[in-house]
């Protein structure tokens, strides 16, 4: 029974690390850098100024 608790404490350390890396490689949206969404916001709001 404790061989199974410690697998399942280390399978789900495995997938957290995983799913880190693979956020860390996965394309990044367009943005300022911040992660605030600013550069967006101001794409969109230009886009519908413009009529």
């Amino acid at each position: 029974m404790q061989e199974l608790i410690i697998f399942l404490i280390f399978a789900a350390a495995l997938g957290y690390l995983g799913n880190r890396a693979y956020q860390s490689f996965a394309q990044k949206k367009a943005g300022c850098g911040k992660g605030c969404g600013c550069a967006v916001d101001a794409k969109v709001s230009a886009g519908t100024t413009e009529k």
